[in-house]
């Protein structure tokens, strides 16, 4: 039987204890920025798998592995436990199709977060300007005044008229919808395009959250990443300004 939302619980986490718990959303969205930032977490830190969330609120199509085994699409929760730090993330396959279901699921991810005691909720996303950035900030935006020193103190910029029409999503929607929970929630935005997938702005909102969590992540394969990226950008932008002189010689 098909329901609206199940979440399910792999059995290695039945027996797990869970101390003032935090939690990272990190789904795609713009850029990619949220979920390249937590997806790296969870295999730098080798964080567990502990859920799977199914919805009909998901894209109605089905995910091909490797093997070619299809199987539905999905949103998923990982743990990582150590040094009496409790982090879980919020990763997965899609966001959700239509307006409805953005709230219904992002209400529904409040619920989980409120299950499992979690004390802070994080939301990541990239924030898009339209035009390539070569130093990307990260952007904030909190569900309670009082948190706001904390994020400036790690330099994230707060601007009134950033974005300019709101946060779209799971990482605005959570961030709202939480307060109604009595969840302290954080949204941390990485300056980007918007145009491409985008380490660089992703390594930037990764130093900022490990200074919040006090969680430290070897960031050199995403720096790696971010270079390479940086690098093939300086290409593209280059051969489009010797296609302009060709151009302009031609005529």
């Amino acid at each position: 039987m098909i329901e609206d939302i199940t979440v399910r619980y792999l059995d290695s986490f039945k027996d797990k204890q869970l101390v003032d718990p935090i939690l990272i959303e990190g789904l795609p969205g713009i850029g990619q920025v949220g979920k390249l930032v937590a997806e790296y977490m969870i295999h730098i830190l080798a964080a567990e798998k502990i859920g799977e969330i199914h919805s009909i609120y998901l894209p109605p199509q089905v995910i091909l592995e490797e093997n070619g085994l299809a199987r539905l699409a999905r949103n998923e929760l990982f743990l990582y436990q150590s040094g009496g730090k409790d982090v879980l993330f919020l990763v997965g396959d899609h966001q959700s199709t239509s307006n409805e279901g953005h709230y219904i699921l992002a209400d529904f991810y409040c619920g989980i977060a409120e299950e499992l005691k979690v004390k802070r909720i994080y939301t990541l996303g990239g924030f898009g300007v339209g035009h390539l950035v070569n130093e990307p900030r990260v952007l904030g935006a909190v569900n309670r005044s009082e948190l706001r020193t904390e994020l400036e103190a790690a330099g994230v910029t707060f601007n009134r008229d950033e974005p300019g029409g709101g946060i779209i999503g799971a990482a605005g929607l959570i961030l709202g919808l939480s307060a109604e929970w009595g969840i302290d929630a954080v949204c941390l935005m990485g300056e980007t395009s918007g145009y491409l997938v985008d380490p660089m702005s992703a390594a930037n909102v990764l130093a900022v959250l490990s200074k919040l969590i006090d969680v430290p992540v070897d960031q050199t394969k995403l720096n790696d990443r971010a270079a390479e990226m940086e690098k093939a950008i300086e290409s593209m932008v280059e051969g489009e300004k010797h296609g302009d002189e060709e151009l302009s010689y031609i005529g």
